[in-house]
């Protein structure tokens, strides 16, 4: 579909003749290619100030766009609290699919009755507004009054608006496949006047057959999300009744919502389904991949002070529902650790056992995680990371950098599927290179179970060792992957590969002991 005005003009329509397109047929064209536009548009009339379009608006409009193309059919968009997510996903892009199609029915679910009765109020106060009635005289609500659970349009569309928990059977969303395609076969394509018709076509719109979607704003209140039973309640009440409130495979389903706990539903279809739903994930703090460099997701809202603030309030509420990562609070492998500063970090004879272990990845999805550190008597001071999945060409690249300007003396390399190889071309990168000839590398064949390892040494990594203040944003995947492993490891999606090489340094540290069990091996 053509997406604005521009396109338009540009497929030669000659505006200047009688007859062709006046100023109420131009916006109404604007409005119904452009969801952006018509979102300005509604709130400009509704609200009499602007509507701002900012980054995560804008990821949002484009995932929303892909829905009504046909391209998404599951769809989970995760994002904080007061982000205008209602607004603009239930709000104004119900109202827009009711001016694309006013035959749309749609299901739209929330925890609270509240909540679902002033959305539909809301999106019915929308197109009440003369400006939407004059540009799509076809959405006209069949009464502009009455239940704010159900009502429908003249057309014969229809919203229907209820709890998760309500009465949902004998509704449903979307069209059946049968009218669908009688309607893409037939004449009646489209259910503006002639001529919009007409105009519609001319810009290559040829079909308009979008029928609605089930809609679920927050499914469970965030004080409710720590309850095993109410949680499982709601997922099961969506594997039960809710999915099976579609009238065809093509309609889709839409959830937005905070994360609130690792098994809430977004947590659930995605462990059951991982390749089935689209995610759409919106942290508020958003990480340049370049640079590494923060910035707030929408600084209108916070700023990245405010966020940094609002992460030591509470960093389990700040991670899981703003930062869209939720973190156990039971069973955890790792607890709170240890951190410095630069101040405070060994120098002189005390710093000179500037040591790293590397656990290469040993499949493709796998990380290789690197771990530099100062060992000393009381702590481990890890000083640099890295923890990546870029292919070995580039991290034999690096790693051979990290060691060289982190002054590292000795490097222990896992070499196990291929790690011998690996370790080969760092050092010849190390020394060619860089020309660096104070790291020693060895390499040795890990026998080991990984599992019994990690359990075994977690009382040790807790106690022994040590982060820079600033390592949740320093290196926030590595620091994801550790404060959030499970002893019983049941999330399938999580990695064990940074706590596996945090292990191996501990392990290194007592490699005198060690050594009488692994044989090292110079490179």
């Amino acid at each position: 579909m053509i997406k604005s005005i521009k396109e338009m003009q540009e497929k030669a329509i000659d505006t200047t003749k009688p007859g062709m397109i006046n100023a109420i047929e131009m916006l109404r064209l604007e409005a119904l290619t452009s969801f952006e536009k018509y979102t300005k548009l509604m709130f400009k009339a509704q609200y009499h100030t602007s509507y701002i379009i900012a980054e995560h608006h804008r990821k949002i409009i484009d995932v929303l766009q892909k829905v009504v193309d046909g391209n998404i059919t599951r769809l989970i968009i995760n994002i904080g609290p007061r982000y205008g997510k209602t607004q603009l996903v239930i709000k104004s892009f119900i109202s827009w699919c009711f001016a694309l199609n006013p035959r749309c029915l749609f299901l739209h679910l929330s925890y609270s009755d509240l909540l679902v009765n002033d959305n539909s109020d809301n999106i019915r106060e929308i197109m009440s507004l003369e400006i939407y009635k004059t540009l799509f005289p076809k959405s006209a609500l069949a009464s502009e009054k009455g239940s704010s659970k159900r009502w429908k349009t003249k057309a014969g569309g229809e919203l229907y608006a209820v709890s998760t928990q309500g009465q949902v059977t004998g509704f449903g969303s979307g069209r059946l496949d049968s009218d669908i395609d009688a309607m893409d076969g037939g004449n009646d394509v489209f259910v503006f006047d002639d001529h919009t018709n007409e105009l519609l076509k001319m810009v290559g719109a040829t079909t308009n057959i979008f029928q609605g979607a089930i809609m679920i704003d927050d499914p469970i209140k965030p004080e409710d999300a720590a309850s095993d039973l109410v949680r499982e309640r709601v997922n099961q009440r969506f594997e039960n009744t809710i999915r099976n409130r579609v009238n065809s495979r093509k309609t889709p389903i839409i959830i937005i919502m905070q994360r609130l706990h690792e098994h809430d539903l977004c947590g659930y279809l995605q462990e059951i389904e991982p390749d089935t739903w689209t995610v759409l994930s919106l942290p508020v703090i958003q990480t340049d991949p370049e640079t590494g460099e923060e910035h707030a997701l929408w600084p209108m809202k916070h700023n990245l002070e405010e966020l940094y603030k609002l992460r030591e309030i509470n960093p389990v509420v700040f991670e899981t529902q703003y930062m869209q990562n939720p973190i156990p609070t039971e069973g955890l492998m790792y607890h709170e650790f240890r951190t410095y500063q630069n101040i405070e970090l060994p120098s002189g004879h005390e710093a000179s056992q500037r040591w790293c272990y590397v656990d290469t990845a040993d499949t493709g999805s796998d990380y290789l995680c690197a771990i530099c550190f100062i060992n000393t008597p009381e702590l481990i001071y890890v000083i640099d990371i890295l923890y990546t999945q870029e292919p070995m060409e580039k991290t034999e690249v690096m790693l051979a950098k990290m060691l060289t300007e982190n002054s590292i003396t000795e490097c222990l390399i896992e070499s196990n599927n291929g790690g011998r190889q690996f370790a080969r071309n760092v050092k010849s990168k190390v020394r060619v290179g860089l020309h660096n000839f104070k790291t020693v590398i060895h390499t040795f064949t890990q026998t080991k179970n990984k599992a019994a390892r990690i359990f075994s040494n977690s009382a040790l990594v807790n106690s022994d060792v040590a982060f820079p203040t600033n390592w949740d944003k320093k290196w926030r995947e590595f620091y994801n992957a550790i404060t959030t492993y499970r002893k019983d490891n049941k999330r399938k999606s999580t990695h064990d590969d940074a706590p596996d090489a945090l292990t191996g340094v501990i392990e290194m540290r007592s490699r005198k002991s060690m050594n009488k069990k692994i044989k090292l091996r110079n490179v």
